[in-house]
């Protein structure tokens, strides 16, 4: 947090939203209104200007994409980004991060692992703080079960062993981002690592990381992969390519 900040009431332009999809036709519905919802209440209290919500199907092989595209049809604040075929999270992300058009921009997963409503807190404190980054971590990880728990604990020490990067819950899916960072750097990952990655590229180019504590959700439908082995080895090689790239060297320190 910058000590000299002075709490501007200024509303940011626009607000962009966007969320990965690979099968998530029980999902979508639901996360495309409660984000329609959460954006029109900002938008009331006059904390942005307008938004949009960007759907990136990832090559869903169920209902997907059908109903993205009944979406987009019915509601101008929606979008859609049809990948011909599957990226994974870090192209996703990459792709989403591309097609927004926001000046702060955030990231979420479809299943809603938190309170949405949180929203309104999450854009005061980028634009009351001027931090460029909000990142969240959940208070409480036990509802993801002992196994993720225990590899989400795994994961955020050896980041912050190999990087220097004390962030929590790093790979947690509710990053709001402001545009100055996502000029200022590109994202490689293809996989699950490109959360870490954005994270340590913007601390490595002076920009300032705030945290938050919110309560978690775990996902009732579908089936999540990012535990699996094949994405657990594409982590830890894009983990040391990036360490290559910064020349082995760390970063340092991160807003409470």
């Amino acid at each position: 947090m910058r000590a000299d900040h002075i709490e501007d009431s200024t509303p940011f332009g626009l607000l962009s939203i966007f969320y990965p999809m690979w099968n998530e036709e029980e999902y979508i519905e639901r996360a495309i209104g409660y984000g329609k919802r959460a954006c029109e209440r900002l938008v009331a209290s006059g904390d942005i200007v307008d938004y949009e919500l960007i759907i990136i199907d990832d090559a869903s092989t169920d209902q997907t994409s059908e109903i993205a595209d009944a979406l987009v049809a019915a509601d101008d604040h929606v979008r859609v980004i049809h990948h011909p075929t599957n990226r994974k999270l870090g192209g996703s992300m990459r792709s989403g991060f591309a097609a927004a058009r926001g000046d702060i921009v955030l990231y979420t997963d479809a299943d809603l692992p938190f309170d949405i409503n949180e929203l309104s807190r999450i854009v005061r404190l980028l634009r009351d703080y001027e931090a460029d980054i909000v990142s969240a971590y959940r208070f409480d990880r036990t509802g993801e079960g002992s196994l993720r728990t225990l590899y989400t604990t795994v994961y955020n020490a050896l980041i912050k062993t190999v990087f220097g990067v004390r962030v929590r819950d790093i790979n947690f899916a509710c990053k709001l981002v402001h545009r100055r960072v996502l000029d200022a750097i590109e994202l490689k990952s293809e996989g699950s690592f490109i959360d870490a990655e954005l994270i340590i590229r913007a601390q490595r180019r002076g920009f300032d990381v705030m945290q938050l504590g919110v309560d978690y959700f775990p996902r009732t439908r579908g089936e999540s992969t990012l535990s699996s082995p094949a994405v657990i080895r594409k982590i830890v090689r894009e983990m040391w390519s990036l360490r290559r790239d910064l020349g082995g060297r760390g970063v340092s320190g991160v807003s409470k």
